[in-house]
């Protein structure tokens, strides 16, 4: 598997961070690093734990590392869960949760293959 094939499995733009980030080696650095970043373990334990203002700060770290990476699904899920959760726990928050964990388990299922073939 190519990297630009991992992108499209897990619903990223690969042109779009290739045009920010200066090499192929460059990126695959970040993209293996995300899978050992422990914000989605935080947002989990904060969201479990009813800790709304933590959780938030998560969904916002994701989100951020979402943008940055061109990984598009979980960018929108993450965003989605972050306005959900700016002002306390909206009523549409837990759909969207479910959808950041989805979107989470594609995204470091693609790279966890990707990763199994270098």
């Amino acid at each position: 598997m190519t990297l630009q094939e991992c992108y499209a499995m897990l619903g990223g733009d690969y042109a779009e961070v290739s045009s920010r980030l200066p090499s192929e080696k460059f990126i695959q650095k970040f993209v293996l690093k995300f899978l050992e970043d422990k914000t989605y373990g935080l947002l989990k334990e904060s969201w479990e734990g009813g800790n709304d203002g933590e959780a938030f700060r998560a969904a916002h770290t994701m989100k951020g590392m979402c943008q940055n990476l061109a990984f598009t699904r979980l960018l929108q899920s993450s965003s989605a869960l972050t306005e959900a959760l700016r002002n306390g726990r909206s009523p549409e928050a837990p759909a969207l949760y479910e959808r950041v964990l989805a979107d989470y388990d594609e995204t470091a299922g693609a790279i966890a293959a990707y990763k199994e073939q270098l």
